[in-house]
């Protein structure tokens, strides 16, 4: 748990810290966010996040609050006063708090309302990733309800909260949404990935059904230097299942492999080569931001 957060101007001790009543994140999921890998104290591929911040809030109707560099300097800041060195840190902007006048209500607040700023940052266990990353994880496919805007980094995650509890309950480590015509569209927290039984690696395009992870964009350029053959097109739950490998990518997984898919072991039940020399080639590539 963070120590410090930064709260609209303030680095605040993290008892201290906190948003109104009527803050619209809080009431209505009205906020959209980001969270970037921490390596070595400094961000992984911080550019990519904020330029996709601002396409999130655009797309709900927001302004950037406040300029990509001096996000930047809060996201350094936060990391810094956290001592955080492997890890991640986390950034929230919602539309602000409704009127108290008006107390909860749907529409937007008047014009000149502040947004809500939140940052914080943690540490994350070496040997817990390193051990995830060994071992791979299993999968729960599960039926795709979320909303139609899976391409806005919202902080409406509910569906994804009740998908990956499900999945914990099956003994699996992430949950794959599955749209009506029995397609993976991408993890609760990840995008789905599988190498053909020609070793090409296959993805959804990116659309408004799923989310422009960060990293599935750095991982094709990886694809791309390494001239691997990369197929964005859908594909089937069995042909997961039938796969070479599978795998999911994401800001703080980075390329964590898929080993089984409800109950069904994919490969050998053990993490592929491929997906390994991709983990271990990813961050050559991706950009490491200054501390």
């Amino acid at each position: 748990m963070s120590r410090i957060v930064y709260v609209n101007g303030r680095y605040l001790p993290h008892a201290e810290a906190g948003v109104g009543v009527l803050d619209r994140g809080f009431l209505f999921g009205d906020a959209v966010y980001e969270v970037c890998e921490v390596r070595g104290g400094r961000i992984i591929d911080e550019a990519p996040h904020v330029t996709r911040l601002g396409r999130s809030l655009a797309e709900i109707g927001m302004e950037i609050p406040m300029t990509p560099a001096a996000l930047g300097r809060v996201l350094r800041e936060t990391v810094r006063r956290n001592r955080v060195d492997l890890g991640m840190v986390f950034l929230q902007v919602s539309r602000g708090e409704c009127a108290r006048s008006k107390g909860r209500d749907f529409y937007f607040p008047e014009e000149g309302t502040p947004p809500t700023l939140v940052c914080t940052a943690r540490n994350v266990s070496r040997t817990t990733i390193e051990k995830r990353w060994g071992a791979g994880i299993a999968v729960k496919t599960i039926p795709d309800n979320r909303w139609g805007r899976c391409d806005i980094k919202t902080s409406m995650l509910l569906a994804a909260c009740l998908a990956k509890e499900e999945a914990k309950a099956d003994g699996a480590g992430e949950a794959w949404f599955v749209d009506a015509e029995g397609k993976v569209t991408e993890g609760a927290s990840s995008n789905a990935w599988i190498v053909d039984k020609e070793g090409r690696l296959v993805t959804r395009p990116a659309g408004r059904d799923i989310l422009r992870g960060t990293a599935r964009m750095r991982l094709i350029d990886v694809l791309k230097r390494e001239k691997l053959e990369l197929v964005e097109r859908a594909f089937t739950v069995e042909e997961a299942q039938s796969a070479r490998e599978a795998f999911v990518t994401s800001a703080t997984a980075i390329v964590l492999p898929v080993v089984k898919i409800d109950g069904r072991p994919i490969g050998n039940g053990a993490p592929g080569a491929l997906s390994e020399r991709l983990r271990a080639i990813f961050h050559e590539i991706a950009v490491v931001g200054e501390r």
